[in-house]
């Protein structure tokens, strides 16, 4: 396997995944030994990173100025600002951040469930058609997430109709008489 450029980015989450299926593997084999050194080995490079990661905020955040926006925009520095605790936004705004990044929905934050880790969205629907968008909608938000809000584990979508609420011939909107 060759050395992710920025021709071949490298997907945080897959690489969660990947780290966590080995650790799997080495536990399923039956060594505890080899397991526990291996969960040792990557406690060890994450606090390793995380102790540079940390560095490299103190050192950009002396400068003049706030953190770049390209850092914080970029779903692999996000995710491993997020992963060491150290990404400067909290929660609310990171998920924003990553729902802007969504181009073919238009998605609003209807709320956050922290207990279950449910984040409930309202998608316009592209046409008004009731044909529903919320499938795509969802799997592009988890997909916007998983880099800037790992704390966000599911995604509702509510599906709104697009434009302006039609009223039925002969009801007046509530409020009017």
């Amino acid at each position: 396997m060759s050395a992710p450029t920025a021709a071949t980015p490298v997907n945080a989450e897959q690489t969660g995944r990947r780290v966590e299926e080995v650790l799997e593997r080495l536990t399923a084999s039956g060594d505890p030994a080899a397991a526990a050194a291996a969960e040792e080995l990557v406690r060890s490079l994450m606090d390793f990173y995380g102790a540079g990661l940390a560095r490299i905020l103190h050192l950009l955040s002396s400068s003049p100025g706030e953190l770049p926006a390209e850092l914080l925009g970029d779903g692999l520095v996000a995710s491993l600002l997020v992963l060491h605790d150290l990404h400067p936004e909290d929660r609310d705004t990171r998920i924003a951040r990553a729902l802007d990044g969504v181009r073919d929905h238009t998605l609003e934050v209807l709320g956050f469930d922290e207990e279950c880790g449910t984040l409930t969205l309202r998608a316009r629907e592209a046409g008004g058609c009731g044909c529903g968008s919320g499938t795509g909608a969802r799997e592009a938000a988890e997909a916007a997430l998983a880099c800037f809000a790992p704390e966000v584990r599911a995604v509702d979508v509510q599906t709104a109709p697009a434009g302006p609420t039609l009223l039925q011939i002969g009801t007046a909107p509530t409020g009017a008489r």
